[in-house]
């Protein structure tokens, strides 16, 4: 598909510098450019690359002030980044074609109900009493537990498995491998080398427009329900304790991983490999660097974390500077004993 620079730049609610007729097919990462490409800049960072890009057009913001030349059409609009996933999602709804209808291979139990307009694919299985909503679409090799309820336009990517009684909202995304009501890691001693198994007896609620990230395991609740909030969005290999809740709208990178029963605020940020111990609080809009251990409640909001034990990111890097200094201040402080010792002697 082709579109000009003006065509865009209406789809968009933005404006045009510089020739608003140019033409345009395909979109690329501004350091990558070439002619009939259309790139964003959203961050600094990276704004040396639009004076050598060859994208013929490229989404800046509003109030973007070129320090010389740029020869590629400017689309200015209030946020480059949330108009090229705009773009990107049009883009997708065009070119990929909607899958309908059943798969002969896939096994559907008489109790389950499926709704209107589903795409069922090779070796599904649905459990009994199970409900998949309108306009669901079930890729290859899904399972759906007993009693599961799925609810409108949502999309299970291949192997993606639901264990029984979990409940599922309108518009969730989980990909491939997702594990979504497996046990929670519950165990009691039975004398010094034994463990008697706790069973499991909770589900795990997505509620609406959650996007689980592949090969991501929620753990059902030892009793009642593991929560993750409406607009959550984890990312791959996520662990989630049992009864963990996760509030709206947090967004988790890779790796991380909640012990049962901690509850995290809305709005939150964690990067990768974030480590939370079990039982604790996490006030709204806090934000953890990635690799923070974090062994104790947030209680204070918009808190900003790093390190392990995580503290404040500020006064982490003032005391980083401390540590890379340490094993001078060691051998200093070792000559600075012997002189002592010598002085002592004397």
């Amino acid at each position: 598909m082709e579109f000009t620079a003006a065509m865009i730049a209406r789809l968009l609610n933005g404006t045009v510098d510089g020739d608003p007729e140019i033409r345009l097919n395909t979109i690329a990462r501004i350091e990558e450019g070439h002619a009939g490409a259309l790139s964003f800049l959203s961050n600094p960072k990276y704004e040396p690359y639009i004076y050598t890009t060859g994208s013929s057009a490229v989404l800046v913001k509003n109030d973007f002030v070129a320090s010389k030349e740029v020869t590629a059409t400017l689309i200015r609009v209030e946020d480059p980044y949330q108009a090229l996933a705009r773009l990107l999602a049009m883009y997708e709804e065009q070119s990929r074609p909607v899958k309908k209808g059943i798969h002969p291979t896939a096994v559907i139990e008489e109790s389950a109900v499926t709704g209107k307009e589903v795409f069922i694919g090779a070796h599904v299985y649905v459990s009994e009493k199970a409900v998949i909503g309108d306009g669901c679409n079930l890729y290859p090799n899904v399972y759906i537990g007993d009693n599961v309820r799925i609810g409108r336009n949502c999309t299970f990517h291949p192997g993606v498995k639901v264990y029984r009684d979990c409940l599922i909202g309108n518009d969730c995304i989980i990909h491939g491998g997702a594990v979504i009501g497996s046990d929670g890691f519950g165990f009691a001693p039975a004398g010094d080398t034994n463990y008697i198994k706790i069973p499991q007896v909770g589900n795990v609620i997505l509620e609406d427009n959650v996007e689980i990230g592949s090969n991501t395991c929620i753990d059902r609740a030892t009793m009642g329900s593991t929560v993750i909030r409406r607009g959550v969005k984890l990312d791959n290999l996520i662990q989630v304790g049992h009864n963990v809740e996760i509030g709206e709208n947090t967004v988790i990178a890779a790796q991380t991983g909640l012990a049962g029963s901690t509850k995290i605020g809305r709005n939150c940020m964690f990067g990768g490999q974030v480590g939370f111990a079990g039982h604790l609080s996490i006030a709204d809009g806090c934000r953890i660097g990635a690799q923070s251990g974090i062994m104790s409640t947030v209680s204070e909001e918009n808190s900003v974390l790093f390190g392990y034990p995580a503290m404040d990111s500020k006064m982490y890097m003032k005391s980083f500077v401390y540590f890379r200094k340490l094993p001078d201040m060691s051998r200093k402080l070792d000559e600075l004993s012997k002189s002592v010792e010598s002085l002592k002697n004397r």
